[in-house]
């Protein structure tokens, strides 16, 4: 279907990073399934399943970007299973592969680890951009520590401040937001390697009853998608209160941004801010400027 003939968001469209936007786009979500099942047969050859060849696991690699997204529908219509969709769609390209893509795991092995991955990577993206705002609002407050400017109180004209001082109480907020979404990104850990029901029952069957190995495996994956550690216990999937502590920080941080953007808007009613407007623009002031003449 053509982009234009379905539902798009100006959230995205307008407002997104092109960064972002591709962290949560279906080309990342599926490339980490086909990363997550070459890091689990990778480890699972490492630790002694000989079924898996160098050669298996080298055409999973040239394959991790190429996803023929019609053959995954047709798929997917034909299994009614989204991941065992995906499943054939990769193994098509790699025959080597196919009987071993997916040895032991569960559904959420890819579709709960891969989240955990687009979490961490949006939040990584998120930290970058919000420390260059950081430094770049410290250096304004430096800059303006002695301009003086008129304060408010129930946006009331009340003493005098500094413009240095007023782009403080951002700032402050700012590295408060700093701070919690870095907790939030240091938290996150790996749903990892645990079966369907979080009791790793089949890699314990793949490994002949070595718990040991078992164990090994859940680490060395986890390792080789990014993570220093997994979850200790999971069921199907990792607790959805880690969610909770990912959106806690970014709601907060939403808050601070809905302030700074508030103040900036009454700001510019005072004609203390001007917004930028260029030459060819048309928008809200021409939109106001209508309304009154109508």
């Amino acid at each position: 279907m053509d982009s234009h003939a379905k539902y798009q968001s100006p959230l995205t469209s307008r407002y997104a990073s092109k960064e972002m936007a591709y962290n949560f786009s279906d080309d990342k979500r599926f490339s980490n399934w086909r990363k997550l099942w070459l890091n689990l047969a990778t480890a699972e050859r490492q630790l002694g399943l000989t079924d898996i060849s160098e050669e298996a696991l080298e055409e999973m690699r040239q394959h991790l970007y190429d996803i023929d997204y019609e053959v995954a529908a047709a798929e997917e219509k034909k299994r009614r299973h989204d991941v065992m969709a995906h499943v054939h769609t990769f193994g098509l390209l790699c025959p080597k592969a196919a009987p071993i893509i997916h040895l032991g795991a569960t559904s959420c092995y890819v579709t709960d680890n891969g989240d955990l991955m687009n979490l961490r990577d949006g939040l990584d993206l998120l930290l970058n951009k919000l420390s260059c705002v950081i430094d770049s609002l410290a250096k304004f407050a430096k800059e303006y520590r002695d301009l003086p400017t008129l304060g408010f109180t129930h946006f009331q004209p009340a003493q005098l401040t500094t413009v240095g001082k007023r782009a403080t109480l951002w700032l402050q907020e700012l590295l408060w937001d700093l701070r919690n979404l870095t907790r939030a990104r240091d938290d996150l850990q790996f749903r990892g390697v645990k079966g369907t029901t979080g009791t790793q029952a089949s890699f314990l069957t793949l490994f002949d009853g070595d718990h040991d190995k078992v164990e090994e495996l859940d680490q060395l994956v986890t390792e080789l998608s990014g993570f220093s550690t997994p979850y200790a216990v999971t069921g199907q999937t990792y607790s959805r209160k880690v969610d909770n502590d990912v959106l806690g920080p970014l709601s907060s941080f939403g808050a601070t941004a809905h302030k700074i953007a508030t103040d900036i808007r009454l700001l510019a009613s005072l004609k203390e801010l001007e917004e930028p407007f260029e030459k060819d623009q048309i928008g809200s002031s021409a939109i106001s400027i209508y309304s009154r003449a109508s």
